[in-house]
């Protein structure tokens, strides 16, 4: 009994200390103290008119910049690689596998920074930020400098990239989300059309530099009027645990697979041994990641996703094709210039040609996806890719602006449809929290493979020059088939014209080694038909794609997909 009434008394008295620290956490409770802790703040109403219409071309200029900076760097590649201290075009490639590694990196980023200090606050941030690395940028003298310059100006793009999409689609109303999101598919495509040409002109007309001159006007403009639209606006304060070992481990995997797909072409890959550590560091690294993220809750890279069907196979399919394309956009650039002989501004208007079916198709995929099964879409897309990368492939001679330019219509038509059918079947089967985290894994993982197919279409085309330069040399000097001399008639006729032996040989040998690299690009669009013929095949394995009825679920999967889009 006695037992009871102590038990009793404990309880009261525990109660009273419950109630006693509830009164003094309602007094704590001051406008202030809110303020401080920033909770929650009344949401704003959404801008219309004149302000609607600045903030997306505020931040529509600055998407386009920044995504610009990949595919309008790599068309001044070359005149970057001359300038910096003489060295090679592939050292060139360094800045912009490293800027696109630095992208993904930073798309985690922005995910926490926004939740602790505000989304619009974060991206004017970024914005100015991003404008100083591309001053560095502008003023590197060495490839060294120039290559962690990009990296750093690629991870502040990472942090503002999807914030400046996120930003200005929340301004949206619900009915017309569709609307910005085939904005944003436009302005995603920009880049990849527009910005090659302007690359182009700046190197041809200016200077390679000018390209992150322009960065700056552009960048720091949207930074002012982003920050004066949203001046005085409150915001939803997110604390989100980071997983800070799990992205250091992510970033060590990353970054080493990129450091040794860059050097290995140059330094003889594993017989150096700086590539041989940066590989046992990397596996090292990779098991460790994927151990501690299965035990993370909230993790890095949530690897739990890729048990769901649709996201596992959906993402393959988005990675493999993304490596193919970015690696031969990459290659094919380049090439124009080095082996084909066009100008900077040339090999920048075959890429302006993708724009015109490539505008109109990112504009209505969306609409397209929500009647028609998503499989049947990127089946048909990957088709087209294939054809139309046979369709490059087949040149064996130097083809003039005309033969180019009608592929690389078709080229952009199937880009534009690329990315919407497989964001619509990674989205399949998931809601809510786990929907968001499988757009930005996506998002991120994309661009880490873009990163590494511009590294790997290069040693494709690296490998099979000799390979045809032999090839061609056994034919062209009889040693195949011994009735075919023609060598010793194409010298006779070099010297009939009154040039020299050894200038005839030269010429000879010049003209091998520029049908063998022809070739050899040839290989590189020939292996992107074949990956985009068995993708065809995959994506079949999915289960169908469904459009939600219900208008919060439509609503995320919208949200979802904006980020999954983002080139």
């Amino acid at each position: 009994m006695r037992r009871f009434e102590r038990r009793l008394e404990r309880a009261n008295e525990t109660a009273d200390e419950i109630a006693l620290f509830n009164e003094s956490a309602d007094a704590a409770a001051t406008p202030r103290a809110l303020e401080r802790s920033a909770v929650l703040v009344k949401a704003p109403a959404r801008m219309e008119g004149w302000r609607f219409l600045l903030l997306n071309g505020a931040a529509g200029a600055a998407n386009v910049v920044m995504l610009s900076n990949v595919p309008g760097y790599t068309v001044l590649a070359p005149y970057a690689a001359g300038s910096l201290q003489g060295v090679t075009p592939s050292y060139g490639t360094w800045a912009t596998t490293d800027h696109m590694i630095g992208i993904a990196l930073g798309l985690p980023l922005s995910r926490w920074f926004s939740g602790r200090f505000g989304d619009y606050r974060v991206l004017a941030t970024a914005l100015v930020v991003y404008a100083i690395f591309s001053l560095m940028c502008a003023a590197s003298e060495t490839i060294v400098v120039f290559a962690a310059m990009r990296f750093l100006l690629g991870l502040a793009g990472g942090i503002a990239l999807p914030l400046a999409q996120s930003v200005t689609l929340a301004q949206y109303k619900d009915d017309q989300r569709t609307l910005g999101v085939g904005f944003w598919g436009v302005m995603s495509m920009a880049p990849f059309t527009i910005g090659v040409f302007m690359g182009g002109f700046w190197a041809e007309y200016f200077n390679w530099r000018w390209l992150f001159y322009s960065n700056v006007v552009v960048v720091l403009l949207a930074a002012g009027v982003i920050a004066a639209l949203f001046q005085g606006r409150g915001f939803e304060r997110r604390m989100t645990r980071f997983d800070t070992i799990g992205f250091i481990l992510l970033a060590t995997v990353f970054v080493g697979v990129q450091a040794i797909l860059n050097m290995g072409n140059d330094f003889d890959w594993f017989a150096s041994p700086l590539l041989a550590w940066l590989l046992l560091v990397v596996l090292l690294a990779l098991p460790m990641f994927i151990v501690w993220e299965f035990g993370e809750r909230r993790p890095a890279l949530d690897l739990r996703l890729f048990l769901n069907r649709n996201f596992a196979i959906a993402t393959f399919c988005s990675l493999i094709g993304f490596l193919v394309v970015q690696g031969l956009l990459s290659l094919f650039i380049v090439q124009l210039q080095l082996l084909l002989g066009y100008t900077s501004s040339l090999a920048g208007m075959v890429y302006l040609a993708m724009i015109f079916l490539a505008m109109a198709a990112a504009a209505v995929v969306h609409e397209l996806t929500r009647n028609v099964d998503a499989r049947l879409i990127a089946f048909l897309n990957f088709v087209g890719l294939a054809v139309t990368f046979v369709w490059l492939g087949h040149y064996d001679k130097i083809a003039s602006f005309d033969n180019v330019k009608t592929p690389m219509f078709f080229f952009g038509f199937s880009l534009a449809m690329f990315f919407a059918p497989l964001a619509t079947l990674a989205m399949t089967g998931l809601a809510g929290e786990r929907l968001i985290r499988a757009a930005e894994e996506l998002a991120m993982l994309r661009t880490v493979f873009g990163a590494f197919g511009i590294t790997l279409l290069g040693v494709v085309f690296f490998r099979r020059t000799p390979f045809h330069q032999l090839d061609l040399a056994d034919q062209f000097g009889g040693r195949r088939f011994a009735s075919l001399d023609l060598l010793t008639s194409f010298l006779d006729r070099m010297q009939a014209i009154g040039m020299s032996e050894e200038a005839a040989r030269a010429r000879a040998a010049q003209l091998i080694r520029q049908q063998a690299a022809i070739l050899a690009l040839n290989d590189a669009f020939l292996i992107g038909a074949m990956a985009f013929i068995c993708l065809a095949g995959v994506i079949w394995l999915a289960y169908p794609s469904y459009a939600s009825k219900r208008r919060r679920q439509a609503l995320e999967r919208l949200s979802a997909e904006e980020l999954m889009e983002q080139p």
